[in-house]
């Protein structure tokens, strides 16, 4: 079979479809954290903000394995990263499961977790985007949507076995199922992705790129600005929709209930950008999503009743959730095949930057002022930011030129 073949094949989404699964296993380590820190503060009997800890550390981790991950991938591909960074990921939770400080607990979280779960998204991410081409926004979005089906899987899941049997053989338990299953999942991505090679007569075995006025080390500059920019916005309804309901007299339940919404509407989002980005390219899908994000956000002003505040979940859910896929269909479309690991991970390591600053920074204004209303304008603020540095992309992008190519439309 020809290189050209595998593009959109049945084995491209069938390699879909395993990769997903993968992600919803492995991404296991961005949630968990997050679900025991009440138990993990009370056993070790320190205060909040000690707590919090392995939550940034896994952020950073998680940060730096992209690009790491990223730019293995380029040279070597996806199959045995994928099964280290199991085997890592694993481990980290079986040695978190036993630790005896909370800070040999972080430094599981940040060092194993954080970097062992890395593999799941960007660099996962990446790997899918080589087997499409009519296709390839859908299968981007699909492959994100990993990361959200593990939040609203895991966390019920942890919470039924947290209550029989605790958050240590809770933990282990996870580790040793992470490296039971992701591992045999990798051995089946071990193909070879299709090559895309220039031949003497200008024709290519692959989609063509398309042009743009500026360089791309310029371009990959204004992404990573738009990515910091759209998660620092991102982060105040996601990271503190919870305690903002708590504040406001509903109560933690029916904030998370908001926060489960946000993330089930932010799959359909993913899907339906996907969509889209394949029929009117990455930068006005992006750009679409992020204006859509900005005016959800200016909602949670004014509307901060119980049922209005539901809804305005709903609406931020389904504006937000194609945001960060974009990146990377946008690196595929514009930025040469052999560098879209490292490219991805570069501009996704920016997006996790913005959300981990982002809900910092939203809960040191509530502290300043005493409410929320001032953090909201600044995540709104920095969306204004996003959206400028994707209109600058906007206005240095011409059309494709016509490149012929051996592959039919």
């Amino acid at each position: 079979m020809s290189t050209q073949a595998h593009y959109d094949s049945g084995y491209s989404w069938a390699r879909l479809g395993i990769s997903i699964l993968i992600a919803t296993i492995g991404n296991v380590g961005m949630w968990a954290v997050v679900v025991v820190l009440p138990a993990v503060q009370a056993e070790f009997g320190v205060e909040r903000g000690d707590a919090s800890i392995p939550y940034t550390l896994t952020m950073v981790g998680f940060a730096l394995g992209n690009v790491l991950f990223g730019r293995y991938i380029d040279r070597r591909g996806i199959a045995i990263p994928v099964a280290v960074a199991a085997c890592a990921n694993g481990a980290g939770f079986i040695l978190a499961g036993m630790a005896g400080s909370i800070w040999l607990f972080a430094l599981a979280q940040g060092v194993l977790i954080g970097i062992g779960t890395a593999i799941n998204f960007g660099p996962l991410i990446a790997d899918v985007s080589h087997w499409f081409w009519k296709r390839r926004g859908l299968a981007v979005a699909a492959a994100a949507s990993g990361n959200y089906l593990a939040g609203a899987i895991w966390p019920p899941v942890m919470n039924y076995f947290l209550a029989d049997v605790g958050w240590r053989t809770t933990y282990v338990g996870i580790g040793v199922f992470i490296i039971a299953t992701i591992l045999p999942l990798s051995l089946l991505l071990r193909h070879r992705r299709p090559v895309e090679t220039v031949n003497a007569d200008g024709t290519t075995s692959g989609p063509p790129l398309k042009q743009t006025a500026m360089s791309q080390n310029t371009l990959l500059a204004l992404l990573i600005v738009a990515g910091i920019g759209c998660c620092m916005a991102m982060a105040m309804p996601q990271v503190h929709i919870v305690a903002y309901c708590a504040d406001l007299g509903y109560g933690v339940a029916r904030g998370a209930e908001m926060l489960a919404i946000m993330l089930g509407a932010g799959i359909i989002s993913r899907l339906a950008s996907g969509v889209l980005a394949d029929k009117i390219g990455g930068i006005p899908t992006l750009l679409i999503g992020s204006v859509g994000q900005g005016l959800s956000l200016l909602l949670f002003i004014p509307f901060d009743g119980l049922v209005s505040l539901y809804v305005v979940s709903l609406v931020f859910g389904l504006a937000q959730g194609g945001i960060v896929p974009s990146y990377a269909i946008i690196v595929r479309e514009y930025l040469p095949a052999k560098v879209a690991g490292e490219r991805v991970g570069i501009v996704i390591m920016a997006t996790i930057a913005g959300m981990a600053i982002g809900g910092w920074m939203s809960g040191f204004i509530y502290d300043l002022t005493g409410s929320y209303a001032a953090a909201f304008i600044n995540g709104i603020g920095w969306n204004v930011l996003n959206i400028a540095a994707i209109l600058v992309i906007v206005f240095n992008t011409r059309r494709r030129r016509p490149l012929p190519s051996a592959v039919p439309a």
